[in-house]
């Protein structure tokens, strides 16, 4: 299966029909590699907020309400590029309103058949923490893509390894990582975040960025990164783990993914940590000691004459 992941460029969409008309471009550019699945990335519905006046797409908190009415437009726009195109699409994530005020961070995938699956943000960063509206998701999945099981990780929860491989243990052999970093620091965290959980569960990972500044949003101010699709770190793959990835202006990445190679590759494997795994849990290391130094009493002397 082949796989398109996007670097970004944040725009300023003047309405939504112009937001819709950008994305059905950059996707036919995907469908043209020959993608059957694209990741956008974190934080893709905030740049309609740019069609808001000044006073409400400066204000983190009135543009999210601001966008609410817009979901069902979202959700209409990605169900016909998904049926048109004949791919599937992860459209990095959309701040849904799940009532009284209180934001969840939902990365939506659009199947071909019109079929349509989610995942909410797990872990919270600072920044949305200290927005006091945002709050964690409480579910976490896997579902099938063209007979490939599938997980999302949104940017910050590729970083933690117990949930993705949960989803791995269900039998993911995919991870979709959209993610919004706007420091080279950040952008590295995620890289190796994602880099870590395939080599750990022997799986591939999808990781779609933002790029570009957009001053007017406090939440998108300003945006680094690479997208990339990454593999473990073995026999017949990549060295550095690193399949395809941007560089400049590339909008894609896209690579083929054979989920039966990786899978066989286990056979002739230099590391095995998706099955040492377990290993880390026998009783003796499960907490750690504090070991103090042993001093020795000084050799004594026989001073007698």
């Amino acid at each position: 299966m082949k796989v398109a992941v996007a670097k970004y460029p944040i725009g300023e969409p003047r309405d939504f029909e112009a937001f819709a008309a950008r994305q059905e471009a950059l996707l036919r550019e995907a469908k043209a590699g020959g993608a059957r699945l694209a990741v956008l990335p974190e934080y893709l519905a905030l740049e309609l907020a740019a069609m808001f006046a000044a006073a409400t797409r400066s204000d983190l908190h009135a543009s999210l309400a601001a966008l609410q009415p817009l979901r069902g437009a979202w959700m209409a726009l990605y169900t016909r590029l998904a049926r048109e195109m004949g791919m599937w699409i992860n459209a990095g994530s959309f701040l849904l309103d799940g009532g009284h005020g209180r934001y969840r961070n939902r990365s939506d995938v659009f199947a071909p058949d019109g079929g349509h699956l989610w995942q909410d943000k797990l872990r919270l960063t600072g920044f949305e923490k200290d927005t006091g509206v945002i709050e964690s998701g409480d579910a976490l999945k896997v579902f099938e893509v063209d007979g490939v099981r599938a997980g999302i990780a949104i940017c910050y929860d590729s970083e933690f390894p117990l949930p993705v491989r949960a989803q791995c243990e269900a039998g993911a052999r995919l991870l979709l990582v959209p993610s919004c970093t706007d420091t080279e620091a950040g952008a590295t965290r995620v890289r190796v975040g994602c880099l870590a959980r395939a080599l750990e569960n022997r799986c591939f990972v999808a990781h779609a960025v933002t790029t570009g500044a957009a001053a007017w949003s406090p939440a998108l101010d300003s945006n680094t990164g690479e997208a990339a699709l990454l593999a473990p770190m073995d026999v017949g793959l990549p060295d550095d783990g690193i399949l395809a990835q941007t560089r400049g202006d590339e909008v894609w990445a896209i690579a083929e993914l054979d989920v039966s190679a990786l899978d066989a590759s286990r056979a002739h494997a230099q590391v095995a940590n998706d099955r040492d795994w377990p290993a880390q849990y026998f009783p003796s290391v499960l907490r750690a000691r504090l070991e103090r130094a042993q001093g020795h009493a000084p050799e004594q002397r026989d001073t007698r004459a």
